[in-house]
């Protein structure tokens, strides 16, 4: 049952997904790799794209790379490397003008997918591997992107605990992967695993524009060079509920400012009848500025800078961030805490209803003028195996009561508390 407006079909073991329309006048090209999340992949995975951005077999120089986007018309070319629940996802992504806006006979769809297909499958390469030269500096470039969030401390404690919470699970790893790997990774090893990576990956491929799945199939078939066996599927994840004891961590630095981070374990995800129910307690708790904690925590108390939550459904893992003065600490725990037993009672207000539906309802319906925010959406039904459009989703969030937020927050259990303030002693 399709109702989202996205044709499916594949090519090469690559599963593609076209939804043809008129509205933009771009071409919006996403293909998504996933692999699960490991200790002794992630590292390579995460640095392949870096690599691979560097130059392809046509144009293996990085400047000759780049001019080609500009014989496109100036096309956007990026990645992203992130996770979602277990996975570690690569997502590249293409934004190319509609031919009909160019004039001439321009193929520019054809264009795009002969650099995308290069990009992906055939490398720059000597002596059989990458280019070390590279190898090297992208090496260096990932290594300070993985030190640039111990300088950001908010970041840095956001990271750790979830390293703390889930340190027997594979979401404690950064999707960057780990600095102490970086420095072992060899071009011809690094090529390796692009190789498996290329084959063992579930790939997504995405257009949307004004074009066909019949034509992309064949663009599929004609630019990526390489043969895939299989196809990996995502497979949902169950949540991991864990036991009831609550874990407080409290780690040392020169700071002068503490963060107070938590973590919430759910057995609510996103292919749950509840999902819906646990977005309006993520709102009411902490997802915007009239939430429970940004009223409560850092407005009526003048405790925290900062305070707001998250909610990976993808995961089943809320968590709490708030910025507080060292000796507040106890104070804090105490009214973040308080919100989390009113969102269990039911104490919320009408208001925090209306509120927190009509922001959810704002983010859902600016979705439909993003290309990309549509591709991102229909993913999670890739991910997750549930089917559900934005349509059904906001009329779900709706028809939802106090009653079922109440039921939501009693799925919701507080299983860590981590804690970075400064060196001093009490």
């Amino acid at each position: 049952m399709n109702t989202s407006g996205f044709e499916r079909g594949s090519r090469k073991q690559f599963r593609i997904h076209v939804l043809p329309t008129k509205r933009f006048k771009t071409f919006a090209i996403s293909l998504y790799a996933g692999v699960p999340l490991q200790e002794d992949t992630v590292t390579k995975v995460a640095l392949t794209p870096f690599v691979l951005r560097r130059g392809t077999e046509s144009y293996p120089e990085t400047t000759q790379f780049r001019e080609q986007l500009e014989h496109l018309y100036g096309a956007g070319f990026g990645f992203d490397v992130y996770k979602r629940g277990d996975y570690q996802i690569v997502q590249f992504r293409m934004d190319t003008i509609n031919d009909s806006f160019v004039g001439g006979d321009e193929q520019l769809l054809d264009r795009s997918f002969a650099f995308l297909g290069e990009v992906l499958t055939r490398p720059a390469q000597e002596n059989g591997h990458f280019r070390s030269s590279y190898v090297q500096a992208e090496r260096e470039t990932v290594r300070k992107k993985l030190e640039s969030i111990v300088n950001d401390k908010m970041r840095y404690a956001a990271e750790r605990s979830i390293e703390e919470m889930c340190k027997h699970e594979p979401y404690r790893l950064h999707p960057l992967g780990e600095r102490k790997d970086l420095s072992t990774i060899e071009p011809q090893g690094l090529t390796n695993s692009y190789q498996s990576w290329l084959q063992d990956a579930s790939m997504d491929l995405y257009v949307v524009g004004d074009t066909t799945l019949e034509e992309v199939e064949n663009l599929v078939q004609r630019h990526f060079n390489v043969e895939r066996v299989t196809s990996a599927d995502y497979h949902a994840q169950e949540a991991y509920v864990g036991d009831n004891e609550v874990n407080t961590v409290v780690e040392r630095m020169s700071v002068s400012q503490g963060k107070l981070n938590m973590g919430l374990r759910t057995s609510i995800t996103y292919r749950d009848p509840e999902y819906a129910s646990a977005l309006l307690y993520n709102g009411i708790l902490g997802g915007y500025p009239h939430s429970k904690l940004f009223v409560n925590v850092r407005e009526k108390e003048s405790l925290a800078y900062y305070a707001s939550s998250r909610y990976d459904g993808h995961k089943g893992i809320a968590t709490i961030q708030s910025g507080i003065e060292i000796p507040n600490y106890e104070k804090a725990v105490t009214i973040i805490k308080q919100q989390l037993e009113e969102m269990k009672s039911g104490a919320i207000t009408d208001l925090e209803m209306s509120q927190t539906k009509a922001m959810i309802r704002n983010l859902l319906k600016e979705m439909q003028d993003s290309a990309y925010e549509m591709i991102a959406y229909d993913f999670n039904r890739q991910l997750s195996g549930k089917d559900r459009t934005v349509e059904e989703l906001l009329n779900q969030v709706e028809s939802i009561s106090k009653v079922d937020v109440q039921q939501a927050a009693e799925k919701f259990r507080l299983d860590t508390i981590y804690f970075l303030r400064d060196e001093k002693e009490e």
